[in-house]
């Protein structure tokens, strides 16, 4: 597992041991960057159900801001860590060891993009989008990215949410909502 591209290019990633976490396949990483590669620079990043941290880390070499990973394996989170060092991106990302969704209900900052990976068969994903939607802690015209299995439809968003579309890589699905901006603020502002 490498980074595909950015200030980390090339850089190879600690895998973590056994098969409750399934890292992202190369075809899917692909497809999703491709999906976004125009809304990373800048941006505040979510990493959730975080794992070995490629798709943060990704996101940070491609210019990000800042993520945060969050995962509840201890081995995860210190595998994270030594991937943030093995790619120079340590003082950009901040590692939080613990559930995702109680991050959620604790968390008091917006993100411009999350990025969402659970375990398939933990029946989490569906919980998770409607936290994010509900404590709303997605920044204006921010994406959420979900993987997950192909033949699973995701459920529609209340406004300012939307399901934007899904895509296919095989088995393997992606699906992204987008937020709206807060337009009628912005038409008020000169």
């Amino acid at each position: 597992m490498r980074v595909i591209t950015g200030s980390a290019r090339g850089r190879r990633l600690g895998e973590l041991e056994g098969m409750e976490t399934r890292p992202t396949t190369d075809r899917v990483k692909e497809g999703l960057f491709n999906i976004i590669q125009f809304d990373i620079e800048g941006r505040k990043v979510l990493d959730l159900f975080a794992g070995t941290g490629q798709l943060g880390i990704e996101c940070l070499s491609r210019g990000a801001a800042s993520a945060v990973f969050v995962d509840r394996r201890a081995d995860a989170v210190k595998l994270i860590r030594e991937n943030l060092k093995v790619t120079d991106l340590t003082d950009k990302a901040r590692v939080v060891a613990g559930d995702s969704v109680e991050y959620l209900k604790g968390v008091r900052e917006k993100f411009d993009l999350i990025l969402l990976d659970p375990p398939y068969a933990a029946g989490l994903l569906e919980p998770v989008i409607a936290h994010i939607a509900r404590f709303d802690i997605l920044s204006p015209h921010g994406i959420i990215i979900a993987e997950h299995p192909a033949d699973k439809a995701l459920p529609a968003l209340e406004p300012p949410y939307r399901l934007h579309r899904t895509y296919r890589y095989g088995k393997i699905g992606l699906t992204v909502y987008r937020r709206s901006g807060n337009e009628k603020n912005e038409e008020e502002t000169p």
